[in-house]
């Protein structure tokens, strides 16, 4: 069953030698099965926000709620993916997509059927006893998203998963992770700073101010799906990035007056 995420109000401040505002009044509604792409300029509290959903950090104020129970720690059957696939290069790719089941004291024997479902799923059933070393930066990523999945999460959440990756295999990607995402059905909060990748995945763009963070605009995107990659050169497309681009634009003038 897929997760609602709840956002009212949110701050978080980060207290210390400096003090830092990364949040301020973040209130969305993600309700279940959504698929959410998070854009923003560099610094501006995306990831910050992904982390409190994640329960990783701690909001300042407002409310936070995973299913209507407020985020006080990781919220229970949610899957990160993270930039770098943080694969451990001495186990086998089967044995990597198994490691959160042993952190949390569950059989792995009980899922070895759900595992091979995953690797099926994302073309990477011939290199289940492969080491990660053998695998190029797009398997890699496939196989942290088969570990993000393994437990069936009712909350999906990927902070900027493929930046790292050459723009062809980035977009294979998109592709992969939109069809992937149609079959599981889970609800997934996607940071990014492409605007193209935020667009072409997402329902609905959250479009986030320079720090502290705000957002700016809630814009839905109500392409049918499957998209295909192809959709990038319409024109309609063209309408989405251009006007967020322009958002963008707003958003560095309003930052500029707040430094």
């Amino acid at each position: 069953m897929a997760a609602r995420v709840l956002s009212q109000d949110v701050r978080k401040r980060f207290e210390g030698t400096r003090d830092v505002l990364a949040l301020d009044g973040i209130n969305v509604d993600i309700q279940p099965g959504q698929f959410i792409s998070i854009l923003g300029p560099s610094g501006c509290g995306k990831s910050t926000f992904l982390r409190c959903v994640a329960g990783l950090e701690t909001i300042s104020s407002g409310s936070l709620t995973v299913d209507q129970q407020p985020v006080i720690g990781p919220p229970d059957q949610v899957g990160m993916v993270f930039q770098r696939d943080a694969l451990l290069e001495w186990r086998t790719i089967r044995d990597n997509i198994l490691l959160p089941l042993e952190f949390a004291g569950k059989r792995t024997a009980d899922y070895l059927d759900k595992v091979d479902s995953l690797l099926a799923l994302t073309g990477l059933s011939q290199f289940a006893d492969s080491y990660p070393r053998q695998l190029s930066g797009g398997m890699r990523q496939r196989a942290s998203i088969c570990r993000a999945l393994v437990d069936d999460p009712r909350l999906l959440l990927m902070d900027e998963p493929f930046g790292a990756l050459d723009a062809l295999t980035r977009d294979n990607m998109n592709a992969e992770l939109q069809r992937i995402w149609m079959k599981t059905g889970n609800t997934t909060l996607f940071v990014t700073h492409g605007i193209a990748e935020a667009v072409f995945l997402a329902d609905t763009v959250l479009v986030f101010s320079s720090r502290p963070g705000r957002i700016l605009e809630k814009i839905q995107i109500d392409f049918p799906r499957p998209r295909p990659l192809s959709l990038r050169e319409t024109p309609e497309f063209g309408r989405h990035v251009a006007h967020i681009r322009q958002l963008f634009g707003i958003a560095d003038a309003a930052g500029d007056s707040h430094e």
